[in-house]
């Protein structure tokens, strides 16, 4: 997804980009931020570039960010739009154009912390991936490209829906950390765990996945297996 800072003060952009990619890859959630010193910058970028998020500056030289505001919601009027300000007093201005937030500087963490968690619990879907170490190289691999991976000979080996299986050395116990949070991914052993969005059955014993694969539960997770798998297929139809 495409973030925009907008702020006519360098340090002011580079201080909110820090701290958003920070908060961002706690959650492992890949974005563009991209940033721009007025409103006739952005503006003119909106025609080619889908943004989810925008954070505006108010008091900006040119054109102001209530005035950019007003021009960008009649090119988009879904992108949830942050005001970035010393004072909330255009807070009836900001209700006009549906600002979602007024981020009053100066800001904490923790207050970016808060803002992130509403901002993903808002869009409709934001994929999160894992960073893997590739021949000395880190590349993100979406949570939703993952199909299952497998530990052994003190490896991980991932199956990925690229018809690729990617090979990394770490404990299983790190590499599933980030799994543990995300309702898709379930541990069926103490070296494997799958993606429930990959799986098309599960006989008691064993997930068929859509790759051809057959991935066996232990016996003593049987249970929590197809628990998790009818609620997982459950919440999935209701979101349909």
């Amino acid at each position: 997804m495409n973030i925009a800072i907008v702020d006519d003060i360098a340090a002011e952009r580079a201080l909110l980009r820090s701290r958003l990619e920070r908060q961002l890859s706690r959650r492992n959630i890949q974005a563009n931020l991209l940033e721009y010193d007025t409103g006739e910058a952005f503006l003119s970028s909106c025609a080619k570039l889908k943004f989810a998020v925008l954070f505006l500056d108010i008091y900006m030289d040119g054109v102001n960010g209530i005035e950019t505001a007003k021009q960008f919601r009649s090119m988009d009027t879904h992108c949830l739009l942050i005001f970035t300000t010393t004072s909330t007093d255009h807070a009836l201005e900001g209700f006009r154009v549906r600002a979602m937030h007024y981020l009053v500087k100066p800001y904490t963490e923790e207050m970016i912390s808060d803002l992130i968690d509403e901002i993903l619990a808002r869009l409709p879907s934001t994929e999160r991936y894992m960073t893997l170490k590739l021949n000395g190289t880190e590349v993100p691999l979406p949570f939703s490209s993952f199909i299952y991976a497998e530990h052994f000979s003190h490896m991980i080996h991932i199956h990925t829906t690229q018809d690729a299986v990617l090979t990394v050395r770490q404990s299983f116990r790190d590499f599933t950390a980030p799994l543990k949070t995300d309702e898709r991914f379930f541990l069926c052993s103490r070296g494997t765990v799958v993606n429930l969005a990959h799986a098309v059955d599960f006989d008691g014993t064993v997930f068929q996945l859509d790759d051809g694969s057959r991935v066996s539960v232990s016996r003593d997770l049987s249970k929590s297996a197809r628990q998790t798998f009818m609620k997982f297929l459950f919440e999935k139809e209701a979101k349909l």
